[in-house]
């Protein structure tokens, strides 16, 4: 099931799309008469019983030609971040590829413990989003394409057993960084939290549909010319390390985003570098999920 939030005919609302259609569930729950949560954040929180209540919707619709009020064309709709108005800020596992550690410095820079940072929630935007290039306070916008992952049940020192029962789904996200200020302030909170400096979606792909998150190619390409090319089977921490590392000492919650690590081929690692500009299309595919599209200006 792929779940994302979206604006259409002047209100906000979230649903499911299905190939080239969004269904409204809120339009259709509300016509229905049925109790449903009012944001993707609260069918999260509601847990498996809620998504029972999705297919039972989408059934109904799929069954009910009067229900064609509430399908759209992914044309139609301004698509916003699955979840537009996170809780807590965007978790990041930075150096998660061996290759990227060493383009970013050299072998020396390959993590023996998990790095972890975060992007404020002000970041968040969704797919096919203009986002600025703050051209005013940096010189060196990048790009890092990730796999994200979206936890669905609230735990504390998870075991790596069952953290992957600890998720809702998966989507993509894009890690846009300004390198300059990164290296200024020596640390990475400012160079990674400038507003819509996250895009994320263009929606969450629930768990059961994704076999194996860690075999699913990845990409990134500056107006077609693609720049990463890789696989999350080289993270350096998978999947549930990285959760059971993160709930130690903290509480993971509904809703939560983690950014799983960029591979080789940011614009910092060329010679020279090649940073964004005015213009550019940054289109980052993960196999199974989709593909994350922005334009800076």
């Amino acid at each position: 099931m792929k779940i994302t939030s979206f604006e259409v005919n002047g209100r906000s609302t979230y649903g499911v799309v299905e190939g080239e259609v969004v269904i409204d569930l809120i339009g259709l729950a509300a016509d229905l008469d049925k109790e449903f949560p009012s944001s993707v954040q609260k069918l999260i929180e509601a847990g498996e019983a809620a998504l029972s209540k999705v297919e039972e919707l989408l059934e109904r619709c799929r069954a009910g030609k009067n229900f064609a009020e509430y399908r759209y064309s992914v044309d139609e709709i301004n698509w916003l971040a699955p979840i537009p108005h996170v809780k807590r800020n965007i978790m990041c596992v930075g150096k998660n590829y061996r290759e990227h550690a060493i383009e970013m410095g050299s072998e020396q820079d390959i993590p023996e413990h998990i790095m972890i940072f975060t992007k404020a929630t002000n970041t968040v935007t969704g797919h096919k989003q203009s986002v600025p290039l703050h051209e005013d306070v940096t010189e060196e916008l990048d790009y890092e394409g990730e796999l994200a992952v979206v936890i669905g049940k609230k735990g504390r020192a998870i075991s790596p057993d069952v953290a992957m029962d600890h998720i809702f789904g998966y989507t993509i996200a894009n890690d846009l960084t300004a390198r300059d200020l990164q290296k200024n302030h020596g640390q990475f909170f400012i160079g990674k939290s400038l507003d819509s400096s996250c895009p994320i979606g263009p929606y969450i792909v629930t768990k059961e549909e994704i076999d194996n998150p860690h075999q699913l190619e990845i990409r990134t390409s500056v107006n077609g010319e693609v720049r990463q090319s890789s696989s999350t089977e080289l993270m350096i921490f998978s999947i549930p390390e990285i959760i059971s590392i993160l709930s130690k000492g903290m509480t993971l919650e509904p809703g939560d985003i983690i950014a799983t690590g960029t591979p080789a081929g940011v614009g910092k690692g060329f010679k020279p570098p090649r940073f964004l500009k005015a213009g550019d299309t940054v289109e980052i595919e993960v196999g199974g999920i989709g593909i994350l599209t922005n334009r800076l200006q």
